[in-house]
């Protein structure tokens, strides 16, 4: 019979800590709940006692976030399921590493995805490297150097932002072209890279393409017009971006 996976909370409110040790009780029978804290403090302590396979963790706590308290432990070898409410930041930031979180009030289904989802790295040897690109982002003061977890039919793969020159849709897929030459096949939609990536420089200049500001070389007049990148790949702008596009240069 497999192990189950050794489990801890850390979240401030009580009634949310009990909800979800109810819900990983009742559906989620490959976990076992070891401890629960209600701050950074404690829940130090009892990630340090009981060494968890996984530990639940509440974003915004009293005194500090869960940032504060990874940044407090040398070596991450648990994965993580964070536990938030909405947060355009937070959300930004988990994306990027393909990190687990699951939003409040919790989602039986979505809690049970993510259980499933850790079972799987587990058996691959993947366990923590989502959280640790998170923290090293969250701790990475030049945004260029973010790096960005794109999740692949074969299983996922890490690459800085900077390097990203630009994306295209595929139908559900997105078509990453990169600095090195390289071209990926993601598996999530263009919309879901726009959002996540207009932060830092990027550009949605056609229903088919998001492009990185950084990498245009000239810009071609048309209708809509087309655009000329670094590596010698040529987009079409759509009439509708055409304005936008071109005021980014006044």
């Amino acid at each position: 019979m497999e192990d189950k996976l050794k489990a801890v909370i850390v979240e401030d409110e009580m009634a949310s800590r009990e909800t979800l040790s109810t819900y990983l009780d009742n559906y989620c029978p490959d976990v076992q709940v070891l401890a629960e804290a209600d701050s950074i403090k404690n829940g130090l302590e009892i990630i340090k006692k009981h060494k968890p396979d996984v530990v639940f963790l509440d974003i915004e706590m009293p005194y500090g976030n869960a940032f504060d308290l990874l940044e407090q432990i040398p070596e991450i070898n648990f994965e993580i399921v964070f536990v938030t409410a909405y947060s355009n930041y937070a959300i930004k930031a988990l994306n990027l590493s393909a990190s687990y979180y699951i939003l409040k009030p919790v989602s039986i289904d979505e809690l049970i995805k993510a259980i499933e989802k850790i079972k799987a790295n587990k058996s691959n040897s993947e366990l923590s490297i989502h959280s640790k690109i998170l923290l090293d982002n969250i701790q990475e003061v030049n945004r260029p150097n973010h790096k960005i977890v794109l999740p692949t039919l074969n299983g996922f793969e890490i690459v800085h932002v900077r390097d990203i020159i630009r994306c295209q849709a595929n139908d559900n897929f997105t078509e990453f072209y990169l600095k090195d030459k390289q071209k990926k096949l993601i598996s999530r939609t263009l919309k879901f890279y726009e959002e996540l990536l207009t932060d830092f420089d990027f550009v949605r200049v056609h229903k088919s393409h998001l492009i990185n500001f950084q990498y245009v070389s000239k810009y071609i007049k048309g209708k809509g017009g087309q655009i000329e990148m670094a590596d010698g790949s040529v987009v079409d702008v759509s009439v509708s971006k055409k304005a936008e596009f071109l005021d980014r240069f006044k």
